[in-house]
């Protein structure tokens, strides 16, 4: 006997499909912990790398959470939810969106348990948001304060480990930190890759690495005192309308035109040259004329330069884009120490170097493979959100789990102070936690129940920075080991994981549109 469909459902269009109550909640917290699991294998040092073929064909590999999730095209609209925490962790803070992901899949995992008890949705709920505020306290409490450039350099060596770029991370922790000493914007850090070396030498450059070169082989391969010319305009004779005619009666006439037209390039040359500049970045076009006259003065030029590029070389050399060369005078002009065209691997690129008081650097990301230097990109970009966070708030934390392990003892003896149902709600967020150091041993081929069991032992005593070993299995100071995290990385992560497993057990109803739908006109009696 079929079940007849209730008066609700008969209001929604042919072929949706709608599930409520336990079942709805449960389809949701399936989907949050298979996200969580799917980027589990890639916490921590000894984690996995995943392999992605896209719709292009188009292959990544990389243990980077954010992109995994990016690149996944996640449909269920739940499982974006959690996708969206990644990328929200991702913009805010630079890192830790393996952490905030598998923190949702533990705490929806932990939830589920409670539902099985028949604890109601919203007593999880509150007690969820008692922890969470809590936990963020209690980050606070533990966090110890940023001194010096070495801890700086912890911190990046941290986001870089377990990456490919594991070998080098003493050196591009040095780079990263150097980078952001020069700077005062994540954005003005540009990171160019080139293929044909290994990864240790990969280099911070004062100024912009431009993937261009000169446009003329006679124009000088390196220009020392460098004045710089910026222009967001074509350095071309202005194409007439498609249905414009010239009416030229004889020889002299068309002679009479085309000497006209040089004459307005040289012009054009004369602007510039009067500025003193001996160097031209265009945004836009260069005539072949133009080329040859600008090197006849020894002037070295690059086309077609990119919107992103022209803003960071007026950061670097102090100079103006400008978009009518007529307005183009010596106060708009940029310096640089020296400009170079040098051979990368098969490919010339353009250096502008020692600027004074640059505000924008490069960091040549060298590799043996492309895949590589996409991966260790990732991983320098980890690392520059790491410290950026850092110095903002200046204050840190022990990594290698024991962050995590001291805040679930914390909240396990704040819920204490509760006796309602909450209090089961809060220490399951407290064990929920655990799932960093479970996952650091596990994807490290150690006994996650012993290292757990070890972990706890620790903290009782005190050591709110012991941490798991991967390497030994036993455990650490992972402070003193040089193993820290940024504090907003970790409160982030807390939060956003809160959140989003709160959304999601809020939800009893589920209605899935179906494809075929349609208007429906309701008859009343």
């Amino acid at each position: 006997m079929s079940q007849q469909p209730t008066q609700a459902e008969q209001l929604l269009s042919q072929g949706t499909t709608r599930n409520q109550g336990r079942t709805a909640q449960r389809m949701n917290i399936l989907a949050g912990k298979l996200i969580g699991e799917t980027v589990r294998t890639t916490l921590g040092p000894q984690g996995m790398d995943k392999m992605i073929v896209t719709d292009q064909q188009q292959t990544i590999i990389t243990n980077d959470g954010a992109t995994i999730l990016r690149e996944m095209n996640i449909e269920h609209p739940t499982a974006k939810m959690i996708v969206e925490i990644a990328k929200t962790q991702e913009y805010e803070v630079g890192d830790g969106t393996t952490t905030a992901v598998v923190l949702a899949g533990e705490l929806l995992k932990q939830a589920e348990d409670l539902l099985d008890q028949n604890i109601h949705p919203t007593t999880i709920i509150k007690g969820y948001r008692i922890a969470a505020t809590k936990a963020q306290t209690i980050l606070q409490n533990i966090s110890e304060p940023v001194k010096g450039k070495q801890i700086l350099e912890k911190l990046a060596s941290t986001a870089i480990t377990g990456k490919v770029a594991d070998e080098a991370k003493q050196e591009l922790s040095k780079l990263v930190v150097a980078a952001l000493e020069q700077v005062d914007s994540l954005e003005h850090i540009k990171l160019e890759t080139k293929t044909g070396a290994s990864v240790a030498q990969t280099e911070l450059i004062k100024g912009v690495v431009l993937d261009r070169e000169k446009v003329h082989g006679n124009m000088p391969t390196t220009v020392n005192n460098a004045k710089i010319a910026l222009l967001d305009s074509p350095l071309e004779v202005r194409n007439t309308d498609a249905d414009t005619k010239i009416s030229v009666q004889n020889p002299e006439q068309f002679q009479a035109f085309l000497s006209m037209e040089e004459q307005m390039l040289q012009e054009l040359v004369q602007t510039i040259a009067k500025t003193g500049a001996n160097v031209v970045f265009c945004q836009k076009g260069i005539d072949e004329v133009v080329q040859y006259l600008l090197a006849q003065r020894g002037i070295y030029a690059c086309r077609r330069v990119k919107k992103s590029d022209m803003q960071q070389l007026a950061r670097a050399t102090g100079g103006t884009i400008i978009t009518n060369i007529q307005d183009l005078n010596k106060t708009h002009i940029g310096s640089a120490g020296s400009v170079s065209e040098q051979k990368i691997g098969e490919e010339h690129m353009t250096f502008v170097q020692e600027c004074k008081e640059s505000k924008a650097v490069t960091i040549l990301v060298r590799a043996m493979t492309e895949h590589i230097g996409a991966e260790v990109k990732r991983a320098l970009d980890d690392a520059i959100g790491n410290v950026a966070s850092a110095k903002r708030a200046q204050a840190v934390l022990g990594g290698a789990g024991s962050s995590e392990m001291e805040l679930a003892r914390n909240l396990r003896l704040y819920a204490q102070e509760y006796s309602g149902k909450e209090q089961l709600a809060i220490t399951s967020f407290a064990k929920a936690m655990e799932i960093i150091p479970k996952t650091l041993s596990e994807n490290a081929g150690i006994d996650p129940v012993d290292s757990i069991t070890a972990l706890k032992s620790e903290h009782d005593k005190g050591k709110k920075w012991a941490g798991i070993n991967v390497y030994t299995g036993k455990t650490l100071d992972a402070f003193n080991a040089g193993i820290v995290e940024p504090l907003p990385v970790k409160t982030h992560a807390v939060k956003a994981a809160a959140d989003v497993a709160i959304m999601i057990l809020r939800i009893d109803d589920v209605i899935m549109a179906g494809n075929a739908a349609r208007e429906t006109e309701i008859e009343y009696d």
